[in-house]
């Protein structure tokens, strides 16, 4: 099963960027973006063969998440029923016969780490969430989690110390959610590679210089991880300030 997570950063600039052509050309049975900012009735996509479902914020041009697969799934659910956190369109869990699916949007801790407080409550809730869908299947989960894990997931780790993605607090809580029994697939193939990231800041020409984070990311259960076959980095494609990721799976 092939596998495609990618934040979009505007789903509607995307499409003018280039993002069909990829969709095609990844043919992917599981496509996930994140960062849609868009409201129903905005942007019709003609997806071939695919199933469609969109979270929205409520909040305009903002936030949002969206999942197209070719296999209908038994059921599907917005959100994690917290009202606190399901204003923003951040997650949607797609159930099929043997796993659950989920792709998400974490919040950023903003600028001077405004929003950080809630970020914390974001991440016990989510991994709450996760475990409690965990007791009935095993779950794989993608999307834009805002945290360079280690070191090595950023380009200028010393400088981003304690800024949004890179805090201490957040690392401590990716770091929590994989000891509660969750493997970081690219890791798990390549623990030491380096300079390999999903997103760059549009400023200071970061991309040309490769001067980026690895901050998306696809996680699976622990009992699945003898079922990774790859996990992929698709730096080349272009169209948002992330690229798009890949997972490669015998589910």
């Amino acid at each position: 099963m092939k596998c495609i997570s990618w934040n979009v950063n505007g789903i509607r600039a995307c499409v003018k960027k280039g993002f069909l052509d990829f969709f095609k050309e990844a043919d992917a049975d599981i496509f996930c973006i994140q960062e849609t900012k868009m409201q129903e009735g905005q942007l019709d996509l003609e997806l071939d063969g695919y199933e469609q479902y969109w979270n929205y914020a409520v909040k305009k041009g903002y936030s949002g998440t969206a999942v197209f697969t070719k296999e209908r799934p038994l059921a599907v659910t917005y959100g994690m029923a917290i009202e606190e956190h399901d204003q923003e369109g951040r997650v949607i869990t797609l159930e099929y016969e043997d796993f659950y699916f989920v792709t998400v949007y974490t919040p950023n801790s903003q600028s001077e780490l405004a929003r950080l407080d809630y970020r914390m409550t974001w991440e016990d809730d989510f991994l709450a969430y996760l475990k409690g869908l965990e007791e009935k299947k095993p779950v794989v989960f993608c999307g834009d989690l805002n945290v360079a894990h280690k070191e090595i997931d950023l380009k200028n780790p010393k400088t981003n110390r304690k800024n949004a993605g890179f805090t201490d607090e957040e690392r401590g809580k990716f770091t929590d959610l994989l000891a509660a029994g969750f493997t970081d697939t690219f890791r798990y193939l390549y623990p030491d590679v380096e300079g390999i990231y999903s997103w760059w800041s549009y400023r200071f020409s970061a991309r040309a210089k490769n001067a980026g984070w690895r901050i998306d990311y696809f996680c699976v259960s622990d009992c699945l991880k003898d079922k990774i076959e790859d996990a992929k980095i698709l730096t080349d494609v272009m169209g948002s300030d992330h690229c798009p990721i890949e997972l490669d799976i015998a589910l």
